[in-house]
């Protein structure tokens, strides 16, 4: 799928150039401002190979330019989120290899967090070691009933290091460890409690739930998505005299704009607002 970006260059693009959307181990495809990211290797039940990390990454970063999409769900095809990297890639390769498969991961991982819309996970099956990694990082995240969750790469010998990260910051210390030292599955209904993810959706009902939850906020204009996408994951490490000194220049600047200025009068005038997105 080819579609033209924005009327507006963002970020150097010009109206002219094309947003490129055919990949070979995903599929990405938009529909009213949603767009949908699918992990498309369901035989390896969607394992991360080198080629699909960077198809994700070029996919993410595209998507985050354009800023015609509002909202990013990122999903698998067939009976499984993700089982994390493919391990033919790593075994017996030449460190430089290896490393340069961790980095890729990383980067994605990080870009994730970085582009302006929020990204949703729509877990069903497993999502183990680098698969589990995913769903961490990524904004919010729903799952079916069934779906189970883990970092079991001390089972074979590789400690899941790079899946700790975003997994300590979402569950916390001891309960990040525990599945980090016992490699064991959480369900679905364990992860909601440990902060993982967001809610368990009945079995079936997994698409329509993302998509409502999707379409909640893709009503909103982008420019405070994006801005309080940033300013959270800038404040949250933050001691909080610091956050509070960095979230009121953040909101005093959110205030002069124009997206700001159309919402509080719509509210004040009981009317629809009407974006701009500036």
């Amino acid at each position: 799928m080819i579609r033209k970006l924005n009327p507006e260059p963002v970020n150097g693009y010009s109206p002219e150039m094309e947003l490129p959307m055919d990949y070979g181990t995903i599929t990405y495809e938009e529909r009213e401002r949603i767009g949908v990211l699918t992990l498309n290797r369901p035989k390896k039940h969607n394992a991360l190979s080198l080629e699909m990390l960077e198809e994700l990454s070029s996919c993410i970063r595209e998507v985050g330019r354009d800023r015609h999409t509002k909202v990013v769900i990122v999903k698998g095809a067939g009976k499984h989120f993700c089982a994390g990297h493919d391990l033919n890639e790593i075994l017996n390769q030449d460190i430089e290899d290896i490393r340069q498969l961790f980095a890729t991961c990383t980067d994605l991982m990080m870009l994730i967090q970085d582009i302006p819309q929020p990204v949703i996970a729509q877990v069903q099956g497993i999502a183990t070691a680098a698969g589990c990694q995913l769903v961490a990082a990524c904004d919010l995240a729903l799952a079916e009933e069934g779906a189970q969750f883990a970092t079991p790469g001390v089972k074979i010998g590789l400690f899941c290091s790079t899946p700790m990260v975003p997994l300590s910051r979402a569950v916390g210390r001891k309960r990040a460890l525990e599945m980090l030292l016992t490699g064991e599955f959480i369900s679905a209904a364990t992860a909601v409690d440990y902060g993982l993810i967001n809610r368990v959706v009945p079995k079936g009902e997994l698409d329509g739930e993302t998509r409502q939850l999707a379409g909640q906020i893709a009503q909103y204009s982008l420019l405070p998505l994006s801005i309080g996408k940033q300013a959270f994951y800038q404040q949250i490490h933050m001691a909080d005299r610091p956050a509070y000194n960095y979230a009121k220049e953040v909101i005093s600047a959110n205030a002069t704009m124009t997206d700001a200025i159309e919402g509080v009068s719509a509210f004040l005038e009981k009317r629809a607002p009407v974006w701009k997105e500036k």
